[in-house]
């Protein structure tokens, strides 16, 4: 939850994360990869994808220190559960970043039944997962990150997106616009 907020990722995203996204030593994280769940004659299938939701939802941004060390923390965690697990633990989705502790891809849906109970027991306001990516593009707008920069970090396909949901969050900005105007009227 935290890289999707920070990043601004899907859930489809998040979840289809793998190691070798992560480039360590170019200090990048490739979004390139989605997981998706499905009801298919009514059984749920997972379904894994080598693309996104859109071209340019396909896209490299950097890696902070942050981020890098809990990515690392990640890592050793899986490496510390398949010790102590053994040969019960699942290694089938070895090379993806969010597995449970025996080894099994963690689901969209847990992501959407589990979000809200985090938040609650931490005393935070309920919001879908998704409105973390709005979260993202709105404190990146909050601090005057061009719109075509903020498109590419959620990786909207068209920027008049962009434009249409956060052009209006920013109050300040409407105070700056109207103190501009009225530097050129006469005194009332």
């Amino acid at each position: 939850m935290i890289l999707g907020a920070f990043y601004g990722l899907r859930r489809s995203e998040a979840v289809g994360l793998k190691w070798g996204a992560i480039d360590f030593k170019k200090k990048t994280i490739t979004i390139r990869h989605t997981v998706t769940q499905a009801t298919i004659d009514g059984k749920s299938k997972i379904i894994q994808k080598d693309r996104t939701k859109t071209k340019t939802s396909y896209r490299s941004l950097p890696l902070v220190p942050p981020f890098e060390e809990l990515l690392h923390r990640l890592k050793a965690e899986q490496e510390l559960n398949r010790k102590l697990c053994g040969k019960s633990y699942c290694r089938k989705f070895a090379d993806y970043i969010y597995v449970n502790e025996i080894g099994e891809l963690v689901k969209p849906g847990y992501i959407t039944q589990h979000f809200p109970l985090i938040l609650q027991k931490n005393g935070m306001r309920k919001i879908r997962y998704h409105d973390l990516r709005h979260s993202c593009a709105s404190l990146l707008y909050a601090n005057e990150v061009s719109l075509k920069e903020i498109q590419e970090w959620p990786g909207h396909s068209d920027i008049s997106t962009t434009s249409n949901i956060y052009t209006h969050l920013n109050f300040n900005s409407k105070v700056a616009s109207a103190n501009a105007i009225m530097g050129v009227y006469p005194a009332l």
